[in-house]
């Protein structure tokens, strides 16, 4: 597909609709970071009545286009806390839900990781990444006009837009405002809408339904959108609709939104991930100098695979410790998770374990020192950016080549990757006594 937008075609107006995000080839780049296209149709198998889905699909394709429009120019009633988009303004009122918005990662969805690549991207390709890393038109416009690209606003900034709001990442308003009017769950008790601030807002159940989540969490499949071993590579909405937590009526708020709590924690967050994933480790001796270990990986939490992406990788590392000189000796290691190469063209493993699931593994063992006490050792480290960390080490092997500052952006990404890493959980079992087994 070509885009016939000329590099003198400029926008009018703050506010003109943002005509020039079109659909473009995805750059590696921008391929990286999972840029996606909302999914809005199909049923999704749970136990809601056909009306509510259809009530709650109808609304989410008015709520989340292809393209977010401009809000416009508040009401003249509005306070200028009231037509600000910045997230520090509805934390006036909405205290506990910003301070929960500050700890996830969607306030973090700007951060170096992709500010280095959009220094490197053209403008449309670097507005499929906003999609979702910034939403908002008003974002989309700051981050054009911060790299110069072509189509950028020709007025100034409107006094109600924060000169720092792209940089805030997936913000309040992106799911909350639309042409400055709000939206939201149905409230938990009936009150007047005079007692709601803005006097008042729209409420929809879609808020709570995993489809409103789709729309950054699942490619569509209508669009041709990128797959690796004919794989989509946002696939977390299918994943679902074929869970049990599905069947059950379970959807992603459950979880990743507990009472309603805006934290949306994932496998970056160890209590979370100790939620979803149940390991078993059992030692069975099965010669003088032979073991067998048998491992259960069940995936009793996560209403998805695990992990869903092909971001993060979960490594489980077997090591044998001799109780009496302390000597450890790593002797296997085992990947969770969906390995493909840097250029996203080649798979080099799946082993991602579908929700409700287990995974048996069996490992043979020979001890081959010397003494008879023995511990087997099961460490599980979680890497939630494994996929960014290769990706950004290869990336500066072109050091060189790289502005002053877009490789300072590098550097502090990849170091931000690696300090996500964490230890899950650590196991011990003895080896049994060679005569026990016999």
């Amino acid at each position: 597909m070509h885009d016939h937008l000329s590099s003198r075609s400029t926008v009018s107006s703050f506010f003109y609709p943002w005509h020039f995000i079109r659909k473009s080839y995805y750059l590696m780049l921008c391929l990286v970071w999972l840029s996606i296209a909302a999914i809005l149709t199909g049923c999704d198998g749970t136990t809601e009545n056909n009306a509510e889905q259809r009530t709650n699909r109808d609304f989410l394709s008015k709520h989340w286009p292809d393209i977010l429009p401009p809000q416009g120019k508040p009401p003249a009633s509005f306070t200028s806390s009231d037509a600000s988009f910045d997230p520090q303004a509805c934390g006036v009122c909405h205290v506990a839900q910003y301070k929960q918005w500050q700890t996830s990662l969607h306030s973090h969805s700007m951060g170096a990781g992709i500010q280095w690549q959009l220094q490197l991207m053209s403008q449309q390709a670097g507005n499929k990444c906003l999609r979702c890393h910034a939403p908002l038109a008003e974002q989309k416009a700051l981050v054009a006009l911060q790299h110069n690209w072509p189509n950028v606003p020709a007025s100034a900034i409107p006094d109600w837009v924060s000169p720092d709001l792209a940089d805030a990442g997936l913000v309040c308003a992106a799911c909350h405002v639309r042409r400055h009017q709000y939206f939201g769950p149905p409230a938990k008790q009936t009150a007047n809408a005079e007692d709601f601030p803005h006097a008042g807002f729209t409420a929809s159940r879609a808020f709570q339904d995993s489809r409103f989540c789709a729309t950054c969490h699942q490619h569509d499949e209508k669009k041709n959108p990128p797959r690796v071993n004919g794989k989509l590579q946002e696939d977390t909405w299918n994943q679902w609709q074929q869970s049990p937590q599905a069947k059950q009526g379970i959807h992603c708020q459950h979880c990743h939104m507990p009472e309603r709590q805006h934290l949306w924690r994932g496998i970056h967050d160890a209590d979370m991930t100790r939620q979803a994933l149940d390991v078993q480790l059992q030692v069975k001796r099965t010669g003088v100098a032979t073991v067998q270990l048998e491992v259960a990986l069940h995936n009793r939490g996560a209403g998805h695979h695990f992990p869903t992406y092909m971001v993060p990788k979960v490594t489980l590392v077997f090591a044998l410790r001799n109780t009496e000189s302390a000597k450890v000796r790593v002797f296997h290691r085992y990947v969770i998770g969906w390995q493909v190469n840097v250029a996203l063209t080649e798979e080099q493993f799946d082993s991602r374990i579908p929700a409700g699931e287990t995974r048996h593994l069996q490992i043979p063992l020979n001890l081959h020192e010397g003494g008879s006490h023995w511990d087997i050792e099961l460490q599980v480290e979680v890497a939630p950016r494994e996929h960014y960390e290769r990706t950004f080490q290869q990336s500066l092997q072109h050091a060189d080549v790289l502005p002053a500052d877009t490789l300072s952006l590098l550097q502090k990404a990849l170091k931000d990757a690696q300090a996500t890493r964490y230890r899950l959980l650590q196991l011990r079992k003895p080896v049994p006594p060679w005569h026990i087994a016999n």
